[in-house]
């Protein structure tokens, strides 16, 4: 299993990290340069204009690589669409403004709402244009993942069912015969994820399951199973386990470009809890009620989940055994 497929950032600030750092890594100086003066090029460079209000070549350039992102291809007739658009968009807008629209307080309120998110996302993009990551903060965080991803790796099979009764029958029927675990799994369990295939989970690693399954599967051993219900969240489960293997943890070289964005996702993320605190913030609206909890009767979801980690994912093969 490949550790290094684990270090992925999934949220928009981790993209946005990922495009800073190939932003830096060309000449600082001659990118700065060249990148102010095709700015201000592309500014003044007008592709069309509606009612004396201009649309410039930088706006559409920057609508047509969005489109471009989304399989949309960079042509002449897409342009025109684009522009025709924009257009429309200006148009409206203007008869929306003459008829006081935008005094509306549900109006100005969205307005105000955009500027505001606008302007939070032109921060976290310049601060990440300047932020670095220290080589000794690389190495320690080098450290933990190894912590978080060493041990043992582990393939296993189970069965769930929901209530302790069941999970004993079944226990005292493999007890006379092993070999009947599949033929169970997929005959009695609720896990939609694996009983077509016996209860086999693949290989994961103990700490991307709940903790209770994943420490009852680190007790045991190779085509041992367990004598006593396993209780979750989910229900009672027997486990039986395959196989075992020591974890391969890759050198920093090989993950260093993902715990690089790691760290200043975590960096980010700590910038952004300091400005928040720092600001008086009153909540006077009460939330949301929670949610009602399931009725009896609703169908259970069977299937062990991963916990959060701090720098570590279940492997891939674990995945029907995910939530």
């Amino acid at each position: 299993m490949s550790i290094k497929s684990r270090v992925v950032l999934g949220s928009a600030l981790a993209l946005l990290v990922l495009s800073a750092c190939n932003d830096k890594n060309a000449d600082k100086a001659a990118s700065a340069s060249a990148s102010a003066s095709a700015s201000a090029a592309a500014s003044s460079e007008v592709a069309a204009t509606v009612d004396g209000t201009p649309i410039s070549k930088k706006q559409l350039d920057q609508i047509m690589q969005q489109q471009a992102a989304q399989g949309m291809p960079d042509t002449a007739e897409t342009r025109k669409m684009v522009i025709d658009n924009l257009a429309m968009q200006i148009v409206v807008a203007k008869e929306a403004v003459n008829k006081g629209l935008d005094k509306k307080p549900e109006v100005a309120d969205q307005i105000e709402m955009t500027r505001q998110s606008i302007l939070a996302n032109a921060y976290v993009k310049d601060y990440i244009k300047t932020a670095t990551v220290s080589d000794d903060a690389l190495k320690a965080e080098y450290e933990e993942f190894k912590k978080s991803n060493g041990g043992n790796e582990y393939k296993a099979r189970h069965i769930l069912v929901k209530t302790e009764d069941e999970a004993k029958d079944i226990i005292a029927k493999i007890k006379k015969d092993v070999k009947s675990f599949e033929g169970l799994a997929k005959a009695k369990s609720q896990d939609p994820g694996s009983k077509a295939n016996g209860g086999d989970l693949g290989w994961f690693n103990p700490r991307g399951m709940v903790p209770e399954f994943g420490a009852a599967v680190a007790k045991l051993e190779k085509g041992k199973f367990t004598e006593e219900p396993v209780k979750s969240q989910f229900g009672y489960h027997v486990i039986i386990l395959d196989d075992s293997r020591p974890v391969t943890i890759p050198p920093l070289e090989e993950v260093k470009s993902g715990l690089s964005q790691q760290l200043q996702q975590k960096n980010l993320k700590k910038m952004l809890d300091d400005i928040k605190a720092k600001a008086k913030i009153e909540i006077k609206e009460a939330p949301a009620a929670a949610s009602a909890p399931a009725a009896s009767g609703a169908p259970l979801s069977v299937t062990p989940t991963v916990v959060p980690a701090a720098s570590a994912a279940a492997s891939a093969s674990a995945d029907a055994a995910k939530k």
